[in-house]
């Protein structure tokens, strides 16, 4: 959660920058409209988008001893009550709740304005008749105007024109998008801009209309500077009074060349490319294509796990009834100490044929089958039926991982271990790493960072069912040579 309000806000805060430094003081409203929606949602989105750059793998030396469950330390924990993150939840939701009761109750408002007075058909439109002194204002296909200067025809043709620009652009859209945004992420206050900016854009396109229907701009800015001190409370309508400013008086007359506004949208090309890999591209060690070159991995362990690649293991009781079909890496540690060692592997000799070395991929592919008894005593609820949490696929696919993402700074010399802690969860997921004795150079840095984007583990069991533990980790780093 924390990563996706810092990227978005990030993201929200040099669109929203751009819009106001290069955007806004040109007549391109159409796009501007486009670019500041674009902008809102693209923020929300760019925290979900990963692109993933393939870089050479780190010099990263694991030592295979080092993740065996005796040389690890596995301790059941119990749950800890985060009293901070229950507030901060508490203290969101009553700011949510009442955003989104205002947002509702102003919708309330309007709907019982529009079924309390008279309306009138209208150019596509309805014209609500009300008693109050007011300005014309819009909410979706609706302009609330007064009663008394609508019989007397007090109201001009280029009000009419304002508002029926905004019916016909469905600007109220706008709005009501922006305000749903604000009630989930009411503690932004980068939309609080991004309403005032939209709310303006919707000025200029209904002023812009105007103009070219009247062709006659004095005329119409003296209207409305006539109308500037008349108060308009309804925030979710769009009305002819909103910022009424030197700058939209002078936007009516300006005119932007095609040739700068081409150049100010082609422009933001790099701008929301640079966005995309600051944020979005993640750099993954690229894999090597024989892993037995690695002289970390133990050579044993995989010829096993590649032994056993399609083999189907069924579990039966003392009665020879299959209660249980697995995989490999599926298995307990009590199960697997039940297998039956796999065949030695090809014995070493300089050249081998195609038809021998394809006799003996044949073998190891072939799909096995291997029946597991296992005891129907109850187990004691003892340490002895704690099982301890695993990576998936086991401990070579991690000295796998880590090897492949690790990355050692250029300016660490030496070697030596680095050892940390951490709890596996009962969904598998790593928290509350600890560093217990770091190198410097950043490596702890490193190695966490490294945890926390780790495959969820295969949690522990205690008597049988899933159970928060804590694990301790030394890695072994060699500097490159």
């Amino acid at each position: 959660m924390t990563d996706f309000l810092i990227k978005s806000t990030l993201s929200l805060i040099v669109l929203i920058s751009v819009y106001f430094l290069i955007l806004e003081n040109e007549k391109m409203a159409v796009f501007n409209r486009f670019y500041l929606l674009f902008s809102i949602i693209f923020s929300f989105s760019l925290p979900f988008i990963t692109i993933e750059v393939l870089a050479a793998p780190s010099n990263v030396i694991l030592q295979e001893t080092v993740f065996r469950p005796e040389n690890s330390v596995v301790a059941i924990a119990d749950e800890a009550i985060n009293y901070y993150q229950i507030i901060g939840w508490i203290v969101y939701g009553i700011g949510a709740s009442f955003f989104l009761f205002r947002f509702v109750n102003n919708i309330n408002d309007i709907t019982s304005r529009i079924k309390r007075n008279p309306i009138v058909e209208y150019n596509n439109s309805k014209l609500v008749l009300l008693d109050e002194i007011t300005l014309p204002h819009t909410f979706l296909n609706t302009i609330f105007i007064n009663k008394s200067d609508y019989e007397n025809r007090n109201i001009e043709d280029e009000l009419y024109t304002h508002e029926l620009t905004h019916v016909a652009q469905k600007h109220t859209l706008d709005i009501l998008f922006i305000e749903i945004i604000k009630c989930v992420f009411w503690f932004n206050p980068i939309l609080i801009f991004y309403k005032k900016a939209i709310q303006l854009n919707h000025e200029f396109l209904a002023d812009e209309k105007v103009v070219n229907s009247y062709n006659n701009i004095p005329v119409y800015q003296s209207l409305l500077l006539s109308k500037a001190n008349e108060k308009q409370p309804y925030y979710l309508a769009s009305n002819l009074n909103y910022l009424v400013t030197k700058k939209r008086l002078i936007m009516m007359s300006k005119k932007t060349p095609n040739s700068i506004a081409i150049l100010k949208k082609v422009a933001l090309t790099p701008i929301i490319a640079g966005l995309i890999f600051f944020m979005c591209v993640k750099s993954v060690a690229q894999e090597k294509e024989n892993i037995t070159k690695n002289k970390v991995v133990d050579s044993n362990q995989i010829e096993v796990i590649s032994y056993f690649d399609n083999t189907t293991f069924k579990i039966t009781n003392n009665e020879g009834v299959v209660v249980a079909e697995k995989k490999f890496n599926e298995l307990t540690p009590e199960e697997k100490r039940k297998i039956p060692p796999p065949p030695p592997p090809i014995p070493p000799k300089p050249i081998y044929s195609k038809n021998e070395i394809k006799k003996y991929r044949e073998q190891k592919s072939l799909e096995k089958v291997i029946e597991i008894k296992t005891s129907d005593e109850p187990q004691s609820e003892t340490l002895e039926d704690i099982i301890q949490p695993s990576f998936p696929g086991g401990m070579v696919l991690f000295y796998k991982y880590v090897g492949n993402n690790f990355k050692v700074p250029e300016n660490f010399k030496g070697s030596g271990k680095i050892y940390l802690k951490f709890f596996i969860e009962k969904d598998g997921s790593l928290t509350d790493i600890e560093i217990i004795r770091d190198l410097g150079f950043g490596l702890g840095d490193e190695a966490v960072r490294i945890l926390k984007e780790s495959p969820k583990w295969i949690p522990g069991l205690e008597n049988g069912k899933p159970a928060r533990m804590m694990y301790s980790l030394p890695i072994m780093i060699e500097s490159k040579k």
